[in-house]
């Protein structure tokens, strides 16, 4: 004979054991100011004591909120994205809501619609896109969104609904490192041509090598992998005339760094490198990585600040890119005069 099933205790549970009316209940679960301290922590106590965990889905039909936050996100598995998103799911429960999560496979019109509707229909009260391409953020604008939203880009081409750390200044911060070290033929190696954070970085590259009056290079483009490091670094140090590298993010300056080794060169001593997104394991790199550092909670915790004052009709209107930090380590030292 199989065990009983025992029920999760509901509303009017918690309501007897309290001592008061349901109504009581559903009003300090929608944080009335109507209720009484005494009455609230005694409601609060019986909830804790007994594990009642509301129905999300009654609370929305009587309150008329869902208190959930959307994200659009393109399929990527890459640190910067998955980081941000963890922050945003942090910074989003600290605040009392839950996210409706959502990835596009491609970054193309058909795609990102077929996503907004989807999160659209699971009655979102805000959205955050998370996005590489320029063009998913193209299609998002010329869709009618409906609710408050804010675009993790860098592009600066809507400062009104967009956050970001500021890429751009973040390269700059990287090569003007090398430069100060004494460094002048100094190679960028990109990510991908159609990541907005690839051509921020790149950009940053060239304004700081031309404002110091520096031969600038055709940057190399990658496609964020230590894979794609490894084997640049292999063609690249044939010729050897570059004394730094900037690479677009940590994992290809690991694969440049297993180059530089198996090529019988010393980093920093033959070739100085720096990294970008300060991944956890760059401080273990051998040796440890010079790298951009990105503060992803301060990125969530912005994010859902926005979309709380637009829901709360007081608008934060700080969207001023974060400045990142450059984080110095052992991957670079003063240029070697041979």
């Amino acid at each position: 004979m199989e065990p009983e099933k025992v029920r999760a205790p509901n509303i009017r549970d918690v309501a007897r054991l309290a001592g008061v009316s349901y109504q009581t209940v559903s009003r300090v679960l929608n944080d009335s100011p109507s209720i009484r301290p005494e009455t609230r922590q005694k409601v609060l106590d019986v909830i804790e004591a007994v594990g009642y965990r509301p129905n999300q889905a009654a609370r929305a039909l009587v309150t008329s909120r869902s208190r959930t936050i959307g994200v659009l996100t393109s399929q990527s598995a890459h640190y910067g994205p998955t980081t941000s998103l963890n922050a945003i799911e942090t910074a989003a429960r600290d605040a009392g809501y839950r996210l409706s999560v959502t990835t596009i496979s491609t970054a193309d019109y058909a795609s990102t619609r077929a996503g907004l509707d989807y999160l659209m229909s699971q009655s979102i009260e805000a959205l955050v896109v998370i996005a590489p391409q320029v063009r998913v953020f193209d299609a998002i604008h010329e869709l009618s969104v409906g609710v408050p939203f804010v675009t993790l880009e860098s592009t600066g081409r809507d400062p009104g609904h967009s956050l970001s750390v500021d890429q751009t200044e973040g390269a700059r911060l990287a090569v003007r490192h090398l430069i100060d070290l004494g460094h002048s033929e100094i190679l960028h190696i990109s990510g991908p041509q159609d990541w907005i954070e690839a051509e921020a970085r790149m950009q940053g590259y060239l304004q700081e090598m031309n404002e110091a009056e520096l031969r600038t290079r055709a940057p190399v483009l990658g496609d964020w992998t230590a894979h794609f490091g490894y084997y640049a670094g292999l063609e690249l140090l044939r010729f050897r005339d570059f004394t730094a590298v900037f690479c677009g993010n940590d994992q290809m300056a690991l694969g440049f760094m297993h180059a530089c080794r198996e090529m019988g060169l010393t980093v920093p001593g033959d070739i100085s490198i720096v990294g970008f997104d300060d991944i956890p394991e760059a401080a273990h790199f051998l040796p440890p990585l010079t790298t951009v550092r990105q503060n992803f909670v301060e990125i969530g915790r912005r994010a859902i600040a926005v979309l709380l004052g637009e829901l709360g009709g007081q608008p934060d209107q700080n969207h001023t890119p974060i400045t990142p930090e450059l984080i110095v380590r052992a991957s670079t030292s003063r240029v070697v005069v041979r």
